[in-house]
């Protein structure tokens, strides 16, 4: 017994290190550019748009005519920004914000905090997207009554990233995908519909993916990263304006 604790604790201890170690040399890669080069991204973009328009969380899906964020920026003109703490940004800066699927990859608390911050750096009438994953699609996979777009994605997902489960199966799948990816917290569009009302915003609507009542918000959506209908039947897509009274 005596031999198995020190081995839990030894493998723990190394576990934490490693984890530390990658944290690390995360932190060293993103920040060895130096603030220049952030700020140097921000003048440029500033000096060649009129109409500003910042999106969180770019990933691979970058935009030509979009100021492109990321925590981890894997290319140099993608702006480092950390979306938990305060925008490089005066306000009102900005006429648009997007954001797919990375609010769900912060807390609920970080998340709010994303959100007034995106409320301050946009002017008056500028609008926000968000599209995240939605708690009613992990609710509605575990139906029985399944659609067959349903039981292709919990066969997709099993195959794709929960090699030990035994069999298809939605508990797997609702199980991995609340825990893999970074997600902390998964929302419904009550709950990110009642955030970006805390954070300000006005005239919330639903919208279907890639689709928006204003030109500039259409086709954001990477569909193509996952397959056809997938992505559509992950996520819940919100709009907002902020309005502030003259």
């Amino acid at each position: 017994m005596r031999k198995l604790a020190k081995h839990l604790l030894r493998k723990i201890h190394l576990d934490g290190f490693a984890m530390g170690l990658i944290q690390n040399l995360r932190h060293v890669k993103r920040n060895f550019r130096g603030v220049d080069v952030d700020s140097a991204i921000i003048a440029s973009y500033f000096a060649e748009q009129k109409i500003r328009k910042l999106h969180i969380g770019c990933g691979g899906n970058i935009f030509g005519d979009w100021l492109n964020s990321a925590f981890s920026p894997y290319l140099d003109r993608i702006l480092h920004l950390d979306a938990t703490k305060t925008f490089p940004f005066s306000k009102e800066t900005f006429d648009y914000i997007f954001s797919e699927h990375m609010i769900e990859h912060v807390s609920y608390s970080n998340g709010l905090v994303m959100l007034n911050e995106c409320h301050r750096v946009l002017k008056n009438n500028g609008k926000i997207r968000i599209s995240t994953p939605n708690l009613q699609f992990l609710i509605d996979l575990y139906r029985d009554d399944k659609s067959e777009l349903q039981k292709e994605y919990i066969k997709w997902a099993t195959d794709s990233f929960i090699k030990s489960a035994p069999y298809y199966d939605d508990t797997f799948v609702i199980n991995n995908f609340v825990r893999d990816w970074g997600h902390l917290f998964i929302y419904d569009e009550k709950t990110l519909r009642s955030s970006l009302e805390k954070a300000g915003f006005i005239k919330i609507l639903r919208c279907e993916l890639n689709e928006s009542q204003d030109e500039l918000l259409r086709n954001l959506e990477n569909e193509k990263r996952m397959p056809k209908g997938f992505l559509k039947l992950e996520s819940v897509t919100l709009e907002g304006t902020k309005v502030v009274d003259s």
